[in-house]
């Protein structure tokens, strides 16, 4: 299998526009360190490995902000999430993984798994605690089957995100699940991350 892509799936580290749910109860600015520490953490760990090529899909898609030289970005244009995660993959044949930027535990062993796992399966999802995901993945980019339809009607940010994008799939589709990890979206979230570092 030719070596795959992995996308970097980031908002811009503005203040007062990254984790906002969490920065309504913790206070923007801790949010916003928070969201900093995980960026940089994420450039040091996938961003330069060699098993892959990894790219950035950014937000907004013009404007000022410090990204890591030497990898390929582009923005993810309009729409929900969900859309703007297909234009994200559109452009890579396969194998493609997605990833965000708020997952303390993921580390280039997942990428990894993530990309053996594609070796025979059609995608692969990382589950996340919440319901939702922390990585999908496809074989054959956005240009498979199962690409063009994995994200239509999802709901977002709810515990049915994974399910719903789950029963999207064909009935042939092969999948693979990874282990759980959390991201950090609330603030239990973020006081069991605080916990983590000590």
């Amino acid at each position: 299998m030719r070596r795959g892509h992995v996308i970097l799936f980031v908002k811009a580290p503005r203040l007062g526009a990254v984790k906002t749910r969490l920065g309504v109860e913790i206070g923007a600015p801790a949010a916003w360190r928070f969201y900093n520490t995980m960026l940089a953490r994420l450039w040091r760990r996938l961003g330069h490995d060699r098993r892959w090529q990894t790219h950035l899909a950014v937000s907004p898609d013009r404007g000022a902000a410090r990204w890591p030289p030497g990898l390929p970005r582009q923005g993810q244009g309009r729409g929900d999430l969900g859309r703007r995660m297909a234009r994200a993959m559109r452009g890579h044949g396969g194998p493609v993984v997605l990833v965000g930027g708020d997952i303390p535990d993921l580390k280039g062993h997942h990428i990894a798994q993530a990309m053996r796992s594609l070796r025979r399966a059609d995608v692969v999802f990382g589950p996340a605690a919440d319901g939702g995901f922390w990585l999908v993945g496809l074989r054959h980019g956005q240009r498979g089957r199962d690409g063009a339809r994995l994200f239509k009607g999802v709901r977002w940010s709810s515990p049915h995100a994974l399910a719903d994008s789950l029963a999207n799939l064909s009935g042939t589709a092969r999948v693979a699940l990874l282990e759980t990890l959390s991201d950090v979206d609330t603030p239990a979230d973020y006081a069991a991350y605080l916990a983590g570092q000590s």
